[in-house]
């Protein structure tokens, strides 16, 4: 995987700004023990409209990839259909690491039987059932 590129919000009224703007940014490796360690996650999707809708997930940081499942008539379910660009975030506010990007449906059953195992070591019980039952979104 390449590694992402780091950069600071977008605030261009904040007089403290360094010069260089890659000055003091984290490394990609304490952005990603923040990734696998989080329990919760938000995501920001956006409506047909336009209206932003958040909402904490459960998920995995795991084959260089952010996973989490959703229901297929959920909000945000709905939202990714629509407007397929979403962002994750880490629950610690004072440690956030945000990524954009796209989601992508897995349909292949033996991609969820992996994943399940993967979600199951980190939160316990078995989610390969509700995978099934929803649809694996």
């Amino acid at each position: 995987m390449d590694e992402p590129k780091a950069s600071r919000p977008h605030w261009p009224d904040f007089g403290a700004m360094p010069s260089d703007p890659l000055k003091g940014l984290k490394p990609w490796s304490w952005a990603l023990e923040r990734l696998e360690k989080s329990h919760n996650y938000w995501i920001s999707t956006a409506s047909p409209e336009g209206r932003p809708h958040l909402m904490l997930v459960w998920g995995v940081w795991w084959e260089d990839a952010f996973w989490f499942s959703t229901g297929p008539r959920t909000r945000k379910a709905k939202n990714i259909a629509a407007n397929s660009c979403c962002v994750i975030g880490t629950e610690k506010a004072d440690e956030a690491v945000i990524l954009e990007g796209v989601p992508q449906e897995i349909k292949d059953r033996a991609v969820w039987k992996r994943l399940a195992a993967v979600y199951n070591a980190k939160y316990g019980g078995d989610v390969e059932p509700l995978l099934m039952s929803s649809g694996g979104n």
